[in-house]
């Protein structure tokens, strides 16, 4: 999923990528439409003569309870973070299969992937949805050469940490008007080993690893990169 205002975003990465001399393939998609993930696969094959690495990467949050969620929000949460990841997985090992040089496919799971926070319902069960879908990819996918698995962030410094965290780090009350819950998550942040908020290049740095020919006794696994807010 691409949103409008990415466009700047996206062309000051592919005029980056240029620069060093690479081919680059912009491709705007919605993830949970199944025709554009397609697409998406098939323009990328076109341009660049081939599909070697999938991260399905597309998320977005939507914080209520339980009680008070929506259907349409539940909806649009599982269409993206559950929806999203299933199509590229699929369109992806299928032009691997056919390429027949094996592959890697990674998928965005979350620490909320591994374990309940309130206020997360839709998010959450997207989450635990694309670790079960990565272990099934990865038992399929095997015999081809292609290892599939996914990463599972903690608080990082980015947008959508920034819409349910205040400047000090903690909960923003206007979020979350639950005092039980807004207790227990700052309680768990403020116990985390490593004090830092974690960085975009944090991620960047494991979901390049696991791209890599390194990688190729990996599969199946989803890691975490959380400062050790879930131990495993």
């Amino acid at each position: 999923m691409i949103l409008p205002t990415k466009g700047p975003q996206l062309e000051s990465a592919a005029t980056e990528i240029e620069s060093l001399g690479r081919q680059v393939c912009v491709v705007p998609a919605d993830v949970s439409v199944d025709e554009q993930v397609k697409e998406m696969v098939d323009c990328a094959v076109t341009k660049l003569g081939g599909l070697n690495v999938m991260v399905a990467n597309a998320g977005v949050v939507t914080f209520a309870s339980l009680i008070s969620s929506s259907v349409e929000s539940w909806d649009r949460t599982l269409a993206v973070n559950a929806r999203g990841p299933y199509l590229c997985y699929k369109y992806a090992a299928t032009q691997m299969i056919d390429q027949g040089l094996g592959g890697r496919i990674i998928g965005a799971s979350s620490v909320a992937g591994k374990m309940a926070f309130p206020y997360h319902c839709s998010y959450t069960a997207s989450k635990f949805a694309v670790r079960g879908l990565t272990q099934v990819a990865a038992l399929e996918l095997g015999k081809y050469g292609i290892t599939v698995n996914a990463y599972a962030p903690g608080v990082i410094q980015t947008p959508m940490a920034q819409d349910v965290l205040d400047e000090s780090g903690k909960v923003d009350v206007t979020v979350i008007d639950d005092p039980v819950s807004i207790k227990w998550i700052n309680s768990l942040l403020e116990n985390v080993p490593i004090k830092h908020v974690g960085q975009p290049e944090d991620i960047a740095s494991i979901v390049s690893y696991l791209a890599s020919k390194e990688a190729h006794f990996i599969t199946g696994q989803c890691i975490s990169i959380d400062g050790g807010i879930s131990m495993s």
